[in-house]
């Protein structure tokens, strides 16, 4: 008896191995898949901007990275004894204007290198509704907790969307022809919106990515949005706070994407990896030891073995 829908898991090309340049930029959910990758010591950047929700902040995102673009002072504001940027997540806010600045510039020149020498990039889209400031007529990456009668509420539509999805193709490409971009759509369930409303959005971003890889170069999809509504389908399979998904859900995604992006080489490098991170994290009854003095010094042996081989990998 088959009591859950597969989705078949199809290996897709080109593969990622340690050599590998990975970006990782949209939702939550682009984090947790990039915290796999750094747990894993791959050459990982995931979200230099914080976390951005909708197609509209990740094209401006891209955009101002790509084409060199700065933030001065009148890019940001001052609220709650903070500074601030609507393009950015609250991360990047704090106290001093001047290093606002300077982060902003900074995640800025070092998002623009990465997508250079990046072989993989994936953007995860989490929600199509949007802010609009209508002061200054803007839509806004985050609201900063600025009274909320100061924005206007938009769905995008699928026409937007596919142009905002468009345009970060572009600019990607305008300085890398060659890497490879992966759209997802995050299962992470945004019930502020309301749930007619959350499954509107979902809608539209599935609609207007496959509308537009159906005719992109170099761009592909993957299922995670799917593997938990269709395949996992169960709020066991959730958080606490009934929106995101579990640690188990989470892991159960990355076995899927292993089979699906991953070389056969690199799981060999990952085992050895996995090894090193459990054995750091590992409470010893005795820390003076013999046994455990041991233990590290074989732990200690199997990091410099890594190193010998990815001189990038520091645990």
């Amino acid at each position: 008896m088959n009591l859950q829908t597969n989705i078949p898991i199809q290996s897709q090309e080109p593969k990622i191995n340690y050599e590998s340049e990975v970006l990782l930029l949209g939702s939550c959910f682009a984090e947790n898949i990039g915290d796999k990758f750094e747990y894993f010591k791959f050459k990982t950047q995931v979200n230099p901007f914080g976390i951005l929700f909708h197609p509209k902040a990740i094209e401006t995102f891209l955009w101002m990275a790509t084409q060199q673009e700065k933030y001065t002072e009148t890019d940001i504001f001052n609220h709650n004894e903070q500074w601030h940027c609507f393009d950015a997540h609250s991360r990047l806010s704090g106290t001093d204007k001047s290093r606002v600045l300077h982060s902003l510039n900074e995640a800025l020149e070092k998002t623009r290198e990465k997508i250079q020498t990046a072989t993989h990039i994936f953007i995860t889209l989490g929600t199509a509704w949007v802010y609009r400031l209508e002061s200054l007529d803007m839509i806004v990456a985050n609201c900063h907790k600025v009274p909320q009668k100061e924005f206007k509420k938009e769905l995008l539509s699928i026409e937007e969307v596919n142009q905002c999805l468009q345009n970060s193709i572009h600019f990607i490409q305008s300085i890398n022809k060659k890497v490879k971009i992966v759209f997802t759509v995050s299962p992470v369930r945004h019930l502020k919106d309301g749930l007619v409303e959350n499954n509107r959005s979902k809608a539209h971003l599935i609609a207007s990515v496959h509308e537009v890889i159906a005719t992109a170069k170099q761009c592909d999809y993957f299922p995670s949005y799917e593997l938990v509504m269709d395949e996992l389908r169960d709020y066991r399979f959730y958080d606490t706070d009934m929106t995101h998904p579990s640690s188990l859900a989470i892991d159960y995604i990355w076995q899927y994407f292993k089979s699906t992006w991953i070389e056969e080489a690199a799981l060999d490098t990952m085992r050895k990896v996995e090894e090193v991170q459990k054995g750091m994290a590992h409470k010893p009854f005795n820390p003076g030891g013999k046994e455990h003095l041991s233990f590290l010094y074989n732990l200690e042996q199997k990091q410099l073995q890594l190193k010998e081989i990815h001189s990038f990998i520091e645990f």
